[in-house]
């Protein structure tokens, strides 16, 4: 069998990591480094830049050292999307740490701008809402706060990218500036049916476009790393936002087709073909990936706690060791005892979009233990997939048979099984769950010339598991009016 593989950087909120695929799609080899997340204030997220650069390039050469450099036929990236970097182009230096997609801070920002724009104006245009989210306000954050940038930015001396752009960079040795259709689709700058920069938006948040990268189909020519860093000049020949990735890498390539991703946060996300579907629910419409200068567009929904609601459990409140154990306590219950953690603890994403919205655990009894709100925790993450599923349903005019889910939570079976019974749909969970990386894996393999089509592509998916509901219908249904009441209790908007 053929030695050749496929590096891929899978630069997430959490960790970055550096996968080696084979040409079938199994993994060879992984290395993983946990990033450190900045709070400076309540409801701030922020990535040190350097940080970043430094653990990709260390994870990369674990793992180039295990399957040897010369069998890497090519390098695919996928990162978390809108975290926000500016850096001066002629050092290469951040001006800041990066804003991370989950940050709040620019929630002012937006609710002023929302007086003068109605949200129908950016829905129009990019297929977003006006939210702290996206890159769009970060980026003039950083230009309003960091002595002399503006200046700076005048004279073209700046360069603006998401956590891909960024990594572009530095990897080419500064030579390349540029980014990939799905994540300048996430900037609040970009019109997603004209395919470039909008230079209505970029005036409505006061972003010079001399920060902006040239933006490229998910497969291209994006360069070649520096022989420099891993020993070989390997060309980088895709690049494609995490959520997007997990919709390759689950091969949702028929419209209609739904992946739900359980990593950091939580992201749902339809194949709607060539029709671009504007949400009557506060859904997000976006570039599901473009090839060949043809875009094939989607539906979102966002979740910004999953993984992180488990994360606090261990490590700010103790009561897990690690994120194993929230299995074995949540099928020690029979049901949740009317326990509901509502996990906003940087505002509620789709479909409520309420920044303010803070976290609370609601029904607390004498009787109330660790396992309780363990398994609260967990079931939030399957009553939030049903608010976004069944938006799409109201959304689309259809049912929803079928969810194809990855992401590190998706191994728990206890959770996979709530889903299929809160969301009375069919979960089928892949053989290689790192669909994210597996997704950009198989568009570097497109790039290079390893596979020549999706088709070829799609046959590689296989399931590992299939989940059917068994709770009965009205159960699911009264559980999840105790989910509306709770997050009735929390939203502020």
């Amino acid at each position: 069998m053929s030695k050749q593989c496929l590096l891929v950087i899978d630069q997430g909120t959490t960790s970055t990591r550096a996968i080696a695929f084979s040409l079938q799609g199994a993994i060879l080899a992984v290395s993983q480094q946990e990033i450190t997340q900045h709070f400076p204030q309540p409801g701030w997220v922020e990535h040190c830049p350097e940080e970043i650069i430094n653990k990709t390039l260390a994870v990369c050469r674990e793992v180039v050292t295990k399957v040897k450099v010369d069998n890497v036929v090519a390098i695919g990236i996928t990162n978390q999307r809108e975290t926000t970097i500016v850096w001066d182009r002629k050092t290469g230096k951040p001006i800041h740490k990066a804003i991370v997609w989950q940050d709040r801070r620019t929630s002012d920002t937006c609710e002023k701008l929302s007086e003068t724009h109605a949200q129908s104006f950016f829905q129009a245009k990019t297929g977003l809402l006006l939210d702290p989210y996206f890159s769009a306000t970060k980026v003039a954050w950083l230009l309003d706060h960091v002595d002399g940038a503006r200046e700076k930015a005048s004279r073209a001396e700046l360069a603006f990218g998401t956590v891909d752009c960024y990594l572009l960079w530095h990897l080419t040795g500064g030579n390349v500036h540029a980014t990939d259709a799905t994540n300048a689709a996430r900037t609040l700058l970009y019109n997603i049916h004209e395919g470039q920069w909008d230079n209505d938006l970029c005036e409505c948040f006061r972003v010079p476009d001399s920060l902006l990268p040239e933006v490229r189909d998910n497969t291209s020519e994006f360069g070649e790393i520096d022989p420099a860093l891993l020993g070989k000049a390997i060309p980088i020949t895709a690049m494609i936002g995490d959520q997007q990735g997990a919709l390759i890498g689950q091969c949702c390539f028929t419209p209609g087709m739904v992946k739900s991703t359980y990593g950091t946060g939580c992201f749902v996300v339809m194949n709607t073909g060539n029709e671009c579907v504007t949400s009557s629910n506060r859904l997000l419409s976006t570039i599901g990936y473009q090839l060949k200068g043809k875009v094939t567009y989607a539906l979102e929904g966002s979740i910004f706690n999953a993984g992180t609601s488990v994360q606090w459990l261990r490590d700010s409140l103790c009561l897990i060791q690690d994120a194993a154990e929230s299995e074995s306590l949540a099928s020690g219950l029979s049901s949740n005892e009317g326990v509901y953690l509502v996990p906003a603890f940087t505002g509620l994403g789709a479909p409520y979009w309420d920044p303010h919205a803070r976290a609370a655990i609601l029904g607390l009894t004498r009787d109330t233990g660790i396992a309780h709100i363990v398994r609260a925790s967990l079931e939030a993450v399957c009553y939030q997939t049903r608010d976004l599923l069944l938006s799409m349903i109201d959304d689309l005019g259809h049912g929803i048979s079928t969810v194809r889910v990855d992401g590190g939570m998706a191994v728990n079976d206890w959770l996979m099984q709530f889903l299929a019974d809160i969301d009375q749909v069919s979960v089928a969970r892949p053989e290689v769950t790192e669909t994210t990386a597996l997704g950009a894996a198989f568009l570097a393999g497109l790039g290079a010339g390893v596979y020549q089509s999706l088709d070829e592509v799609s046959r590689l998916w296989q399931a590992d598991k299939v989940f059917e509901p068994v709770l009965a219908a009205d159960k699911s249904k009264e559980y999840y009016r105790g989910w509306q009441q709770a997050v009735a209790r929390v939203t502020v908007t």
